[in-house]
């Protein structure tokens, strides 16, 4: 299996790419559910990728971008109105900032499950993540994610 490389598409430069995202919140006794099929851009930089993607949400376009690093740690940032970079580790709890119009808000995350896989031909990833987000010692609720790409 001589010069067989994990990724034979060369992802250096960004390629287009299908992406599905689907979020389950639970908070108290409500269950909200978010699902996104968009088409974004798959980027390799530095043994991470790179998602990238227009979340379409009230007919106001959020670019989200969610980094996949080799490690196995992931962050996602959002920025609209309100830009959130939230990072996840499992079994980790991490401090996160909330930019809001009224100022900063600093919760922290703490996840669960996290789960990334990749398959060759074509190129496509998963990322299965649960987490709970708190806001000092109040838990605000519990959040389920699914990730698809596919170049």
């Amino acid at each position: 299996m001589k010069g067989l490389s994990i990724v034979e598409t060369d992802l250096s430069k960004g390629m287009p790419a299908r992406i599905q995202m689907e979020m389950i919140i639970l908070q108290g006794r409500a269950t909200e559910n978010y699902v996104f099929d968009e088409t974004g851009k798959v980027v390799q930089m530095n043994g991470a990728y790179y998602v990238r993607y227009q979340e379409t949400y009230d007919n106001v376009e959020i670019p989200v971008t969610v980094k996949l690093d080799a490690a196995g740690v992931v962050t996602i940032i959002r920025r609209g109105e309100t830009t959130t970079r939230l990072r996840f580790d499992k079994g980790e709890r991490y401090e996160t900032h909330y930019q809001t119009p009224q100022g900063l808000i600093v919760m922290e995350t703490v996840t669960r499950q996290l789960q990334i896989s990749y398959t060759e031909q074509p190129f496509s990833g998963r990322l299965q993540l649960e987490y709970d987000l708190y806001l000092g010692q109040e838990k605000l609720g519990e959040y389920k994610l699914q990730l698809l790409f596919t170049v």
